[in-house]
């Protein structure tokens, strides 16, 4: 069982296929008070965001290896930005998880939020073969010595009622090359002994944001005890 194990709640899930990150950003802060308040079912947003870099709260900006001429040369936008974690990237070919969700005070597990994340993500992985593990110094889903999904979150103090409202999330890689797209111009996470990989680099399959989102959706509800919603998503 994933960390819910009581009665199954009502889940929104949304596809976005292309949103700014700025965009999305604001979304999420918004949906998070409305969830707080109660005005708004708790929501997995599944996007993609055009090639961006964000910062986390633990940045350190020697790990952005490229100058701002470069960034603008590649297209490539950079956020400062409220979850933990050090430097990542997104772009296309990459399905992004906002988890937008209410924790309880009580029997609280933030350690525990994370590992049930990453454990619907080696889930899903396993449908495809795909052997996906944790390193213990480390968040995120990993094959072998390779990344395959970045998770980076914040746990904001509901206002209204005893608890947490979840935002930010993952970062799952499903297009071949990403790692040299994106990624070669930060030291990913802080992290310069490992590298990062893919779906399409790890089967030769290729695989669309929107199918992973559908078929990660199930593996999301079970972790988190939410009813899968009705009808597709897309």
């Amino acid at each position: 069982m994933g960390m819910n194990e009581q009665h199954e709640r009502e889940l929104e899930a949304r596809y976005i296929p292309l949103i700014g990150y700025a965009e999305a950003w604001e979304l999420q802060k918004a949906y998070v008070k409305e969830i707080d308040k109660e005005e708004r079912r708790e929501t997995l947003l599944l996007l993609q965001h055009p090639p961006t870099y964000t910062l986390g709260t633990d940045l350190h900006r020697e790990h952005l290896l490229l100058d701002e001429a470069e960034l603008k040369e590649r297209g490539i936008s950079v956020f400062e930005i409220d979850r933990g974690g050090d430097i990542t990237y997104h772009g296309p070919g990459q399905l992004v998880g906002y988890p937008l969700i209410y924790l309880e005070a009580e029997n609280l597990d933030l350690h525990g939020y994370l590992r049930s994340l990453e454990q619907a993500i080696i889930e899903w992985l396993a449908e495809y073969g795909i052997v996906g593990g944790r390193k213990s110094e480390y968040t995120g889903v990993w094959v072998g010595d390779l990344k395959i999904a970045a998770i980076g979150v914040k746990f904001n103090r509901a206002r209204s009622r005893r608890g947490f409202v979840t935002s930010h999330g993952f970062a799952l890689n499903l297009k071949a090359g990403i790692g040299a797209e994106g990624f070669q111009g930060i030291i990913p996470c802080g992290i310069s002994q490992y590298g990062v990989t893919s779906f399409e680099d790890l089967t030769g399959q290729e695989m669309t944001p929107e199918r992973a989102a559908a078929e990660l959706l199930p593996h999301f509800c079970r972790q988190f005890g939410f009813k899968l919603p009705e009808g597709a998503i897309l």
